[in-house]
């Protein structure tokens, strides 16, 4: 596994006040809004659950008491809360939401490393526009294979889904187009060394790629998890979207050419992970 920490910005041009404040508002909200992880009456109503996309209706459930397979002991998952806006409305919500202090810190750091190379390559409005669209596909992704995969009346399509990586996903294939061989500094296999970005990002996304694949296979009703079509539908996004989207951009100085829980105490905090 490829773990990347830092990029190459030598030759950024502008100062990426977008991307800044996107992690800015990541944080804002998971620190204030969520009470870093402990608000789930917030989460619970704030996140997507793709029932309530397919079917336009806010959902309300009572929580209920599970047994923990891992430890046996019974704990109680919370119920969905009441949406106050539209459910729509949850798909962009939703993208600055976290499951969580490593979830958090982990799409973040990707968000800083990635982000600001493609803000400058085409510009701070274009750029924030494109962050949002790839997180709605993102997010729309997730929701229709869920319920392709599981059934509309499934308890996984009741799971809500929260996180920024689907977003990020979209900005990580731009960037595998854009500067395919610029310098990453990762760890890899315990050592710290330097890869092209296709290695890197590529590597990143066939895992993407092999643990969707291999949820295909596994117990589709199952509640938590990682939303692997987020991230994927949002990668695809990214990479068929950064073109056009940098149609009339001025000439750029090119490189190289043209199943998740959060357990805390009795609480069992379930959701998938963007």
């Amino acid at each position: 596994m490829v773990m990347p920490l830092a990029d190459d910005n030598s030759d950024r041009r502008t100062l990426p006040y977008v991307n800044v404040t996107l992690i800015v508002l990541n944080v804002l909200v998971y620190v204030f809004f969520q009470g870093m992880g402990a608000n789930d009456r917030f989460t619970y109503a704030w996140s997507t659950v793709p029932y309530e996309i397919m079917t336009g209706k806010d959902v309300e459930t009572p929580p209920r008491v599970i047994r923990d397979p891992a430890t046996g002991r019974s704990v109680q998952v919370p119920g969905l809360e009441h949406t106050p806006i539209s459910v729509y409305l949850t798909l962009l919500t939703s993208m600055f939401m976290h499951g969580g202090f490593a979830h958090i810190a982990g799409n973040m750091l990707f968000l800083w490393i990635f982000g600001d190379n493609v803000e400058d390559a085409i510009g701070h409005v274009r750029y924030i526009i494109f962050y949002l669209l790839c997180g709605l596909i993102a997010s729309l992704s997730h929701v229709f294979l869920t319920v392709a995969l599981a059934g509309l009346d499934s308890r996984a399509a009741y799971v809500p889904s929260l996180g920024a990586s689907g977003a990020i996903s979209g900005v990580m294939g731009a960037y595998l187009l854009l500067f395919p061989h610029k310098s990453v500094t990762v760890i890899l296999l315990r050592m710290l060394t330097q890869v092209p970005a296709w290695v890197a990002v590529g590597m990143w996304f066939a895992l993407q790629l092999i643990e969707g694949m291999g949820m295909l296979g596994g117990d589709r009703g199952s509640g938590g998890g990682v939303a692997y079509a987020a991230h994927i539908g949002g990668f695809v996004a990214g990479m068929a979207l950064i073109y056009p989207f940098r149609i009339g951009v001025a000439a750029y100085r090119w490189e190289d050419g043209p199943r998740w829980h959060h357990r805390d105490s009795d609480n069992w905090y379930e959701y998938r992970r963007r």
